[in-house]
Parts: structure tokens; C-alpha cells; sequence
């Protein structure tokens, strides 16, 4: 029989055997500081410093183009650095925030582009910059980022994001309501609000009501068995399995924080269950969008990572 430190360690294992670029490098470390693994996310911060660019962009391999995606890296190395004490960990830090607040292309509205190559604003970077701004003390910044996001991106009627915003063509490059991308957007959201200071309550209290929405509006197109299609209302596109684990652990997360009723906790156990009848005996989850191209049915390291989040955070709610 396999119990609960079999199914994580296997989970875990097989993260740390799949190749990583700068967004996955992130994810998973930041799986593994909300587990307790300090020694762990000591080694993987010092690999994303190691694989910093000049312009400070961390953790970087391959795909020169990203913009926010190397932010998944910035919690982890800063968590490093408090606890070694490294000034260069911490100057590493300084220079990704550097990054996203001085030299990373914007919008002329100050949104935060993808990619250097395009001026395209895609749903994925709400959980890659605001949360890294976020800790860094940047508070005003990271959630006016989400704002922006938001205004581009949110469909009120769905209560869904779409993908990526054209800014050239002033119209959705892909209008496509896309599972991962909004949990992507609602972990983000979760990661600023749980950072914002007293002071900012109105923020706070802005940033959790958008939270709610988004979780609502993908609960109105879950499936019975707990997962979700890739587009979230196109019943033709392939079940997939990591949209169910990050809202799952959004969800566990706020319910934890008392931002969510108890009742929301059914809809995150069928989709925690769905996700673990998903883990093979290796340790991969399988049907999450695939690395890496992330349009089939395949495994992740985001999708192993979201798995090890969603453990951790329903490990903490109370019941």
C-alpha cells in the first residue's frame, strides 16, 4: 500500500529528474519551501544565481526571450538568502527585482510584456512577476502589475482570463480560455494578497475578491470527475490534469486564510483526488499540459510542482 510519504517522495523524485528551464526551475523550488525542504531550495536558489544573466533575469536556460518567467525564481532566492546569510544570493535578488521595475519591456501602460520579442502580454507572467515584486517589498507595484494584467486579459462574463493580448494588433493573440493559464493567474493573485502589509487592506481585500471570481468561474466548468478541459469551456480540447491541482491549492490556501468558505473545499478533494489517481508509479503526474510545448497530454515539472503544493496546502487546512 502506498502512504502518503511514498506518494510525496515519489512525486517529489521524479521533479528533480526532469530538465527545468527558468519558470519550472521556479515552481518547484517554491513546491519545496512550503514543504520545509530548506536544504533543498538552498541548492536550487543557488543554481538559479549560478544561471543569471547580467541583466538579471535568474535561473536562465535556454529561451533567451523571457521576460517574467525567471521571477518563479526570485521568493526561493531571497528565502536562501535569509537563511545562509549570502549577500550574494541576496544581491542576486536585488538585481532580478532590478530587472522587472527597470529594464524588462512594458506596455505604455506599464504592463509587463512576455517576451522581449513580441509586445504580448500573456496570463501566465500574473503568477511570475507580482508574487516576486510582492516580496521584495514592492507591494504597490506588484499589484498594480495584476491590474494591468487584469484589464487586458479578464473577461467578466466568463469570470475567466484569456491567454495573450496582442499590443500591435490591439486584439487576443489567443483569446483561448486556458485551464493552466488561469491558475496560473489565481495562484498568483494568492501568493501577492497573502504578502500585502496592513496598510494595504483595501489591496488586499481587491485582490482575494478577484481571486474568488476567477476560482468561481473555472468551478462553473469543471468536469464530474474533478478535472477540467485544456480550454476551460471547449469541451473538444483534451482533459487535463494541473489546472485541477492549482486551483485546488488556491483554493486550500485561501480557505486556510479564511478567505473562502469551508464549502469550497469539496470541489478542491475531487479535484485532489482526480490529480493523485493521475500519479504513476514513478512519481509523474500524468495529462497535465506536457513540457514541452504544454498543447497535449503529457508531464511537467509545473505539473509535478503544483502536485507537492497542493499536498502541502491541504495538509494545513483545518477541517
Amino acid at each position: 500500500m502506498t502512504t502518503e510519504t511514498d506518494l510525496i517522495s515519489r512525486v517529489s523524485r521524479a521533479l528533480l529528474g526532469m530538465q527545468r528551464h527558468a519558470w519550472e526551475h521556479g515552481v518547484a523550488a517554491q513546491a519545496f519551501l512550503e514543504m520545509g525542504e530548506t536544504d533543498l531550495v538552498v541548492v536550487m536558489a543557488r543554481d538559479a544565481v549560478l544561471r543569471q544573466l547580467p541583466d538579471g533575469r535568474l535561473g536562465m536556460i535556454g529561451l533567451p526571450e523571457c521576460v517574467t518567467d525567471p521571477g518563479a525564481n526570485g521568493e526561493p532566492v531571497l528565502y536562501a538568502a535569509h537563511v545562509t546569510g549570502d549577500p550574494t544570493l541576496k544581491e542576486a535578488f536585488d538585481r532580478q527585482i532590478a530587472w522587472f521595475l527597470h529594464r524588462a519591456p512594458r506596455s505604455a501602460s506599464g504592463v509587463l510584456y512576455h517576451h522581449t520579442n513580441t509586445h504580448r502580454v500573456w496570463v501566465d507572467s500574473l503568477y511570475m512577476a507580482p508574487p516576486c515584486l510582492a516580496v521584495a517589498g514592492c507591494h504597490a507595484e506588484a499589484v498594480e502589475q495584476i491590474e494591468g494584467f487584469r484589464r487586458l486579459l479578464w473577461d467578466p462574463q466568463k469570470k475567466l482570463f484569456h491567454q495573450i493580448w496582442d499590443d500591435d494588433t490591439q486584439d487576443f493573440f489567443r483569446p483561448a480560455f486556458w485551464g493552466v493559464g488561469n491558475g496560473w493567474a489565481a495562484a498568483g493573485m494568492l501568493r501577492v494578497a497573502a504578502t500585502l502589509p496592513p496598510e494595504m487592506a483595501a489591496e488586499k481585500g481587491r485582490l482575494i475578491g478577484y481571486l474568488k471570481e476567477v476560482i468561481d468561474g473555472c468551478l462553473a466548468c469543471q468536469r464530474p470527475d474533478g478535472l477540467f478541459h485544456d480550454f476551460l469551456d471547449d469541451p473538444s480540447t483534451f482533459v487535463e490534469t494541473n489546472t485541477a491541482q492549482i486551483i485546488a491549492y488556491s483554493i486550500y490556501r485561501s480557505v486556510a486564510a479564511g478567505w473562502l468558505e469551508k464549502s469550497y473545499l469539496a470541489h478542491a478533494d475531487t479535484m485532489r483526488a482526480a490529480a493523485r489517481r493521475k500519479v504513476d508509479d514513478y512519481g509523474i503526474v500524468q495529462g497535465v499540459c506536457g513540457s514541452p510545448t504544454f498543447d497535449y497530454q503529457g508531464y511537467a515539472p509545473e505539473g509535478q510542482a503544483f502536485f507537492l503544493l497542493m499536498e502541502t496546502a491541504a495538509s494545513k487546512v483545518a477541517r
